[in-house]
């Protein structure tokens, strides 16, 4: 799963500390959802949809096995 997390976060020029903060969650955790190195619950992946004013779909790009076929 590939994410654009990082992309909306310097759009919006806020640091990995301020998201991590307004999610209140670890900047570790959002440093591994930068990466693609931790998969969110959905009660995260809303969270974070709404703080990039997208929805989850735009964020979050599933990619071969991720998807039904």
């Amino acid at each position: 799963m590939k994410t654009l997390i990082k992309e909306k976060r310097t759009e919006m020029n806020i640091t990995q500390e301020e998201l991590s903060k307004k999610l209140k969650v670890s900047r570790q955790t959002v440093i591994s959802l930068e990466k693609g190195k931790y998969k969110p619950s959905l009660v995260l992946a809303h969270k974070l949809a709404q703080t990039f004013g997208c929805t989850i779909e735009e964020l979050f790009i599933f990619e071969g096995d991720e998807n039904i076929e």
